[in-house]
């Protein structure tokens, strides 16, 4: 589920940096100078909309429902291309605008010759046309599987967040951790007793580990008396959300009655500076929300609630006062980097090994910023990897899915705590390593869209294994082929 759930994340972030690459002067200048069909390129950003205004809900029900996964790996499959595509014109037009100042400089020409450049324009419109096909495609699928904009079913969506955090493990977050700390110690000039204070930000991009950091603060502890934290979700239950502040302040919720619990918070919390945190609301009930805050005004002045969300317009709604929402960027390639290198080197000096540590920076860019897309090691654009693979002895995760992967190496098979490697529509990979079994930790092993010939020996030593999409048998086990 978390795999699933960090897919779409990532997806969400790479198509906003595709919309913004897209719509850029460069794009739009290379499509006007070459008289290609910029029609084309508007349809193309508007079909990608189109498809990711139901991500959300896509998101959730790909959980149960194996055809909307499908739906899912086919959009982001679609989405690299596209972006390749956008690369390729990219290149093109850098190359031609670099050209075109030298032929300048030189005098050689009054005009440029656009011909000179050797390549295809007729490929780049035949790429484009083939991408807006599929994109058509499923646009319609959205329609059949009931896909709906701005939100999923009311489903537990993932493990409830908890106020505990590994500080070691969090990069490039002083500044906007220091900035949160100011806006719950400083005074209010609206002079209303509790502040809400809402973190927005695109989801994986780390609003729940902000709001940890500052929750663990011995700044922050000395100050509150009280404090609580709650993971809301999709599914906005005003009955479990107050029993959760309840039990926290008071150890006391025994009880199903709103009614009776409310009165209860609202006396426990009478005269009490505190801290709640409602973790990732999706709500945008204006009456729900001032009910419920309502309850919390007993409260002494100073009391704060912090709110993440992934969506603005739910910031807005519970604003209070004079605080802004607080907007949390992506983090910097650098900071991303160091991320990175925590979750695949450990102890190890990755300058030890520049092959790996190149690869490594690759992946890094593809993450557009995301802490949880980078912690989880997706990448993308790998045609092999090298041996020295096998000196990330701490990796536990490994997606190489939509790559032009060939073969992995034997050493992958020394990654004693590997438990999940993803080769989803890894269209060149025909075999696994022949030591396989050895990867005794193996939890998840996705296969699907490879075209493997068959299956290494000794499968059966993976006790652990849960997940196992596909088994493909050899000559003389039959089937060779995969579906």
């Amino acid at each position: 589920m978390a795999d699933a759930l960090v897919g779409g994340a990532f997806l969400s972030a790479f198509l906003q940096d595709f919309f913004d690459r897209i719509a850029s002067r460069e794009v739009l200048d290379f499509f006007s100078r070459l008289k290609l069909n910029t029609e084309s390129l508007k349809k193309l950003r508007t079909t990608l909309l189109y498809n990711n205004a139901v991500l959300n809900d896509a998101e959730e029900k790909q959980i149960k429902k194996p055809a909307v996964k499908e739906w899912v790996n086919e959009l982001k499959d679609t989405a690299y291309h596209a972006q390749d595509l956008l690369d390729e014109i990219n290149t093109v037009a850098s190359r031609y605008k670099l050209e075109a100042e030298l032929e300048m400089c030189r005098s050689k020409v009054r005009s440029f010759n656009l011909t000179s450049l050797s390549f295809s324009h007729q490929g780049i419109e035949l790429k484009l046309e083939k991408i807006l096909g599929r994109l058509e495609s499923l646009a319609k699928e959205r329609d059949i599987l009931s896909l709906k904009e701005g939100g999923g079913e009311k489903t537990s969506r993932k493990w409830p967040t908890t106020s505990l955090v590994e500080e070691s493990s969090v990069y490039g977050r002083d500044d906007d951790k220091d900035a949160i700390i100011k806006l719950l110690l400083s005074n209010d000039r609206s002079g209303d007793s509790i502040s809400v204070i809402p973190i927005v930000g695109m989801g994986g991009v780390g609003k729940t580990t902000l709001a940890q950091l500052v929750y663990n603060k011995k700044l922050v502890t000395d100050v509150f008396e009280v404090r609580a934290w709650v993971c809301v979700s999709q599914e906005y239950d005003v009955l479990r959300i107050t029993k959760s502040i309840l039990e926290a302040v008071s150890s006391t919720g025994d009880s199903d009655n709103l009614d009776l619990l409310q009165v209860r918070l609202n006396k426990s919390l009478m005269g009490r500076k505190f801290l709640i945190v409602l973790d990732d609301v999706w709500s945008e009930n204006y009456e729900d929300w001032y009910a419920f805050l309502s309850v919390l005004k007993s409260g002494a002045y100073g009391s704060r609630v912090t709110v993440t969300t992934r969506h603005k317009s739910v910031a807005l709604i519970v604003l209070t006062g004079t605080v802004q929402p607080y907007h949390l960027m992506q983090l910097t390639d650098e900071d991303c980097w160091l991320l990175f290198a925590k979750h695949a080197f450990g102890n190890i000096d990755s300058q030890e090994h520049p092959e790996l540590e190149l690869i490594g920076k690759k992946v890094v860019k593809k993450c557009n910023g995301l802490p949880l897309a980078t912690s989880k090691n997706s990448c993308r654009s790998l045609t092999e990897l090298p041996d020295l693979i096998c000196t990330l002895k701490h990796l536990r995760y490994l997606d190489l899915s939509h790559t032009a992967i060939k073969v992995l190496p034997e050493s992958v098979c020394t990654l004693y705590n590997l438990q999940t490697l993803l080769l989803l529509c890894c269209r060149s990979l025909t075999e696994l390593p022949a030591n396989m079994g050895c990867l005794i930790n193996m939890c998840h092993l996705d296969i699907r869209g490879t075209n493997l010939i068959k299956m290494p020996l000794l499968m059966g030593r993976l006790k652990s294994l849960q997940t196992l999409t596909a088994f493909t048998l050899g000559k003389n086990g039959g089937s060779e082929s995969m579906s």
